[in-house]
């Protein structure tokens, strides 16, 4: 099954902290599997238009992507010892809640970033070029698959 788009919805988000790890290269979620560090990271009071969910996020710095993974908080959140933070001005995100197959990797592709791009276009929405993306793992959206084993996966797209 090709990713389904099932509903985009918008967000409007108070300036938040993004706490995790910087990637420039493909970030690493074994390394936060086998340290735990979201354990960590859920000590704190996460921001509310997230939850509880881990973050995979994206955005362009000097023509570059800077990838991140981590969580979500409010913006003058304590960055505990060994994670690194950005602070990221209050934006409004188109999310698309997309369907899958749950491990497949038809999620993770450029033909789905386009299909939520042309999605975003054809409801009105316009991109904030070279700002936020993410990709959000709520639970249990995401980690509950239903009967025939799809999951959700929210990607959020800062729009103007």
């Amino acid at each position: 099954m090709a990713v389904k788009l099932l509903e985009i919805k918008k967000e409007s988000w108070p300036p938040a902290r993004l706490i995790g790890k910087r990637y420039t290269g493909a970030p690493n979620w074994g390394e936060w599997w086998e340290n735990d560090w979201f354990k960590i990271l859920e000590a704190n009071q996460c921001l509310p238009n997230n939850g509880d969910a881990y973050i995979g996020a994206v955005h362009i710095v000097d023509g570059m992507p800077e990838r991140w993974i981590g969580m979500f908080f409010p913006a003058d959140t304590e960055v505990p010892e060994g994670f690194e933070s950005i602070d990221i001005e209050a934006l409004e995100y188109a999310v698309c809640y997309l369907c899958a197959k749950e491990g497949g990797g038809e999620f993770f592709t450029m033909e789905t970033h386009n299909m939520c791009l042309e999605a975003l276009r054809a409801e009105g929405f316009t991109r904030k070029e070279d700002d936020w993306c993410f990709e959000r793992y709520n639970c249990p959206r995401y980690t509950a698959p239903d009967e025939a084993g799809n999951v959700i996966l929210d990607y959020g797209i800062s729009v103007i």
